[in-house]
């Protein structure tokens, strides 16, 4: 249960899916948690559930695409918890699925805003904090369109690509500091994202639902805990040998 204690950490994107996964269990493990996303009421609901749990969390609402924004979140967020120690760069939106002859230039750039942008000022606007605190863990939610073609998600596939080598540049910048950054690149996860995208795609949700379950060869989809727990392990001292690392969780879907 203490597995993070002592740290702070950051979560963009935390009030839903993945990213609420990881500051519940980031929060359980002893950490203080920041919390940032544009949606103010469920970002707040989260903060009181697990501060009336006894557990110090916070939540700022805060666009990642806007530097201005995130700067003054992170600063306000470290001067309320004394430091940080964690960053998870989570934030993310699927786009229009669609093949790049089809993406409008607005429709491209609104993923890469929020994709890459996103977790560039994350990041740049982390590190003096994480070296003032003398090492620290970068997280960064990939996909596994950042390691492989799945089709019709141009935007998405490219923003993806972007972050997955994003990190790796990172992680040989920051080493001889201590700053670890490392990619995470889940599949199919039962999230609002993804919950969103098959709708888009399907007129029938549970049979949608179904499909893209059985192209993981473990036979269904992931849950946000399946990712959380990894950002648990990345953000703690067991994993402190480990940067520049791309994991897939994805029930074996990148393995064939």
């Amino acid at each position: 249960m203490n597995r993070l204690s002592g740290k702070t950490a950051i979560v963009t994107g935390g009030a839903v899916g993945i990213g609420r996964a990881c500051v519940e269990r980031m929060a359980q493990e002893g950490a203080k948690v920041a919390i940032f996303d544009v949606l103010a009421a469920e970002g707040e609901a989260l903060a009181s559930d697990l501060a009336a749990q006894g557990h110090t969390v916070a939540f700022w609402r805060v666009d990642v695409t806007n530097e201005t924004e995130m700067k003054a979140a992170i600063e306000a967020a470290v001067g309320q918890f004394g430091g940080l120690h964690v960053m998870v760069n989570n934030a993310g939106i699927s786009g229009s699925p669609k093949p790049t002859d089809q993406v409008t230039e607005a429709e491209w750039d609104q993923v890469q805003a929020v994709n890459v942008k996103g977790v560039m000022f994350g990041t740049k606007h982390a590190i003096p904090h994480l070296r003032a605190a003398g090492s620290g863990s970068i997280i960064n939610l990939s996909s596994i369109a950042g390691l492989i073609g799945v089709g019709n998600l141009a935007a998405y596939h490219a923003s993806k690509g972007a972050v997955r080598l994003m990190s790796k540049n990172d992680a040989v910048t920051y080493a001889p500091e201590q700053i670890r950054v490392n990619s995470i690149h889940p599949g199919y996860i039962w999230t609002p994202m993804v919950e969103n995208h098959l709708r888009t795609t399907s007129p029938d949700l549970e049979a949608a639902k179904a499909a893209a379950g059985s192209v993981h060869p473990i036979g269904h989809m992931g849950e946000p805990d399946d990712i959380a727990w990894a950002v648990v392990w990345l953000a703690s001292d067991e994993a402190k040998f480990v940067t520049g690392a791309e994991i897939a969780i994805d029930g074996g879907y990148t393995a064939r």
